[in-house]
């Protein structure tokens, strides 16, 4: 089987919607998809945790944490682990 991390780095978070939308996974990690081939490919960019919900396999890095904040409060952002969330200001 093949799996995909998904490595956003800088305007994190950005893809979440396309990636989302082409597997049927709605903002609440929800599979809602019409076709049996996006339910048989959706682990390549998520893992299937309790309740039936997705979360998407990827690791988000920025150097702003408001980029981080937007993704985080934005619609899909309920569906990332918050580990998958990575920023540190640059030091003076």
């Amino acid at each position: 089987m093949r799996e995909i991390v998904h490595i956003q780095a800088g305007q994190c978070g950005n893809q979440i919607t396309v990636i989302s939308d082409e597997h049927g996974v709605d903002p609440t990690g929800t599979y809602h998809g019409d076709s049996n081939l996006q339910l048989d490919r959706i682990s390549v960019y998520y893992n299937e945790v309790t309740g039936g919900k997705y979360v998407p396999r990827a690791i988000l890095v920025d150097l702003e944490p408001g980029t981080m904040d937007s993704v985080h409060s934005g619609p899909f952002g309920q569906i990332f682990r918050p580990d998958n969330f990575q920023h540190e200001l640059p030091r003076l």
